[in-house]
This record gives C-alpha cells, structure tokens and sequence, in this order.
C-alpha cells in the first residue's frame, strides 16, 4: 500500500475505505443498521488498512467490532471518525470531550488516528473549542491526527487565529463533477493532504472519456480516476460492497499515468 506523510510526520494510505452505507439495510446510508459487515470484512481482507467512518454515519461501534475481531493487529490500520457540528456534539468543551470519548468506546481502541470535524462550525467559539478539545486529545496522545473536513480555504483561514496544531487532512468533494482544483492547489501549498470523498461519481460522458484513457493500461475508467488523484497527491476513499470491485479498486495502485494522460484529465469537464 502506498503512503504519503502528513504534516504532523505520521504515514496515511493513499487509497482507503469509506464505510457509509456498511451495516446498513439495502446498503442505503439512512438504512437501518443491520450488522452485516461483510463488505468492511471483505475489504480488510483485500488489504484495504485505511478505514473512514463518522459518528453521523451511525456505524462507528460496528465498524469498530469489525477492525477489533478481524485478527489483524490494531498498529496496521488507521481509523478516521468525524464529530458532526452540532450542539449534540460541540455545545461546549466537556460535551465535545464526551463525544470523543464515546468514538474511542465505539471503536473499541485506546486511540483514534484521525478525527475530523465533519462539516465547518459557523460560529468561531464553537469551532475554537472544538479544536482545542481535539488539540487536548492529541497531547494525551488518544487522538493521533486531526483535521477537518469539507472546508473551504476561507475556513481554513480562519482557524489560524487560534489553532496551535495546524489540520492535517481536509476532506473534500472531489471527482469529474468538481475536481475542486483550486482548493487542493491551495490544501497541497500549505501541507495539508486533501482526501476525496466521493472519488468516482462521474457522468457518463466522462466514463466514455477515461475508458479511452485507460484503455493502453488495461484499466477501468473507475481506475483511471482513483490513480489521477492519488498521483496528484490526494487520498482516495472509494467504498464497495462488491469484493471485485473493491480488489479493481486497490488495482489502481499498480500503474502510473503518462503526463500527458494527466493533462487530458486535468481538463475534463
């Protein structure tokens, strides 16, 4: 599995699995939680070590029962969790100390690699104590790596007033849809590794593209995509409850894009 080095000097994968529709009826993330972890199962597996979930996602507990039974030792994966901005969550100091603490007990670990807030806190105070809860986790050393997640630059900005540990991460939207290639641009000059959620959604005008392009490697236009990103620095967090698909997906690591297939892709719209 590649990596790449955060700002904080610990190593993520490249490549990861999202796990919002896991355990889940129909395989549908407002499902009712069924227990079936067969698909984090199958991915585990795989070799997939990266494994992103979110108290919002209502499967942290399950996702945790499946990492801590899987017969792998803990050390090889690195678990991310997000804290939703809400007063459930984020009220004040002890109520956010109290939501980590529930993460920790959920997953079922004595520390979480990456925690991220969810979506930006509008108001300035909730988000300043938010990340000083999660600063105090870092120091006790139950929270390895923070970050954020759906911020725009403006966001980012802002918590320079008060952040004494810069975000590692920034989770974002990024595909053909909205490469969101300026904020990366952004994200990459000042050493904070942009993750895409949601990687693959493409039309199909753009699958007809990548389909072409893949074709002289022998790969799939989902391939082409996930390769794209993780050759320009960005983390992937594709999600499968296919095995095929899930192993197709780990595939992109075995080959490298051309320069100029880069540019092809940069362009497409």
């Amino acid at each position: 599995m590649e990596k790449v080095r955060l700002n904080n000097g610990l190593s993520i994968p490249l490549l990861g699995t999202g796990t919002n529709t896991y355990g889940k009826e129909d395989n549908s993330y407002n499902g009712e939680l069924n227990g079936d972890y067969s698909a984090l199962q199958s991915a585990i597996a795989l070799g997939y070590r990266l494994i992103d979930t979110a108290i919002s996602y209502r499967n942290e507990a399950g996702v945790g029962e499946t990492v801590k039974n899987c017969g792998i030792p803990r050390e090889e994966f690195f678990l991310t969790t997000k804290i939703p901005p809400s007063d459930d969550y984020t009220k004040d100091k002890e109520t956010v100390r109290q939501t980590i603490e529930q993460s920790l007990e959920n997953l079922q670990t004595d520390y979480i690699d990456l925690y991220l807030i969810h979506k930006p806190i509008e108001d300035e105070e909730q988000l300043k104590l938010t990340w000083e809860v999660l600063e105090e986790y870092v120091g006790k050393n139950k929270i390895k790596t923070i970050g954020v997640s759906n911020f725009t630059e403006e966001h980012i900005k802002q918590m320079e007033a008060f952040a004494t540990i810069k975000p590692a991460v920034n989770q974002i939207q990024s595909n053909p849809n909205n490469w969101n290639d300026d904020l990366i641009k952004y994200l990459l000059k000042n050493d904070i590794r942009p993750q895409a959620w949601g990687p693959m959604n493409a039309t199909d005008e753009h699958k007809e593209v990548l389909t072409e392009i893949g074709k002289p490697y022998g790969k799939s236009w989902a391939q082409v995509i996930l390769r794209y990103q993780m050759q320009r620095g960005v983390i992937v967090i594709p999600k499968s409850h296919n095995p095929e698909n899930q192993k197709a997906n780990l595939d992109s690591l075995s080959f490298l894009l051309s320069d100029e297939d880069m540019t092809k892709i940069d362009h497409l719209t």
